[in-house]
């Protein structure tokens, strides 16, 4: 198993895949997932639920929830999408996971995924929740299974409570009782990047949505997701994403 920290992203990311016998291993990552199938049929493992696909199902995979895929014969489009594209019903959903990740999905709406990347930030928002409605119609939530307070988890519990304050390794140490040099080897082998990497990331992102979703200024906005020098919020930024903050949040206006 391991962390797809690729998808990361911004909160504006988004992420569409056609492709044929398709197969990947066991592994989580910060995103929505949806997948359907157009031919064909795959095999899903979530949290330890398997699920067969067929034509004309579709599967939602919740943040961090552990998924692999399998098929040798079939035809897909699978959609990975930031939290905040959907902010209202992440929030809604956030202390839950769905007893059943399988829905189906209504033509039109399979079609509409397949135009996704070539659609407005408006439009996206509204494919996206009419997808996420289709699903949330039907579904049954279930607080997250006690295999899921392993320590993975309860550091990705503690940064989502605490990027806006003490996120430091030592506070996590401190919170989690654990030593703060297993804890920095542990992350590290586990998700791929550094525990700071994660947090700076998950910082930088939770910023982006302020300043496009807000009226907040630039400097709220940093100081708002943790960060306490504006000076390294901009570099930080800049590094990130190869444009300042204010370049940033001025694209949002055109």
């Amino acid at each position: 198993m391991f962390y797809q920290f690729n998808h990361l992203g911004s909160p504006d990311y988004i992420k569409i895949e056609k492709n044929s016998n398709f197969s990947f291993p066991l592994h989580l990552h910060r995103c929505y997932e949806i997948i359907v199938i157009l031919e064909g049929e795959m095999s899903v493992s979530v949290d330890n639920k398997n699920f067969l696909l067929k034509k004309s199902d579709a599967l939602l995979i919740f943040p961090n929830q552990i998924h692999s895929l399998r098929s040798r014969s079939s035809r897909h489009i699978l959609c990975i999408f930031s939290p905040e594209l959907v902010q209202a019903y992440h929030t809604r959903t956030a202390d839950m996971v769905p007893e059943s990740n399988l829905f189906r999905l209504p033509e039109y709406l399979i079609g509409a995924i397949d135009e996704l990347e070539n659609a407005t930030l408006i439009e996206r928002k509204g494919i996206l929740y009419s997808l996420c409605g289709v699903f949330d119609r039907n579904a049954v939530y279930e607080s997250k299974p006690s295999d899921r307070k392993s320590l993975l988890y309860k550091i990705f519990s503690f940064v989502a409570d605490k990027f806006d304050g003490d996120c430091s390794l030592s506070a996590l140490a401190d919170g989690l009782g654990y030593d703060y040099v297993y804890l920095s080897r542990f992350f590290k082998r586990t998700v791929g990047i550094s525990y700071n990497t994660y947090v700076n990331h998950y910082r930088l992102s939770n910023a982006c949505y302020l300043m496009k979703n807000t009226g907040m200024t630039v400097v709220q906005c940093a100081y708002e997701s943790g960060y306490a020098s504006l000076r390294s919020f901009n570099r930080n930024f800049k590094e990130q994403y190869g444009i300042t903050p204010l370049e940033y949040r001025n694209e949002g206006r055109h």
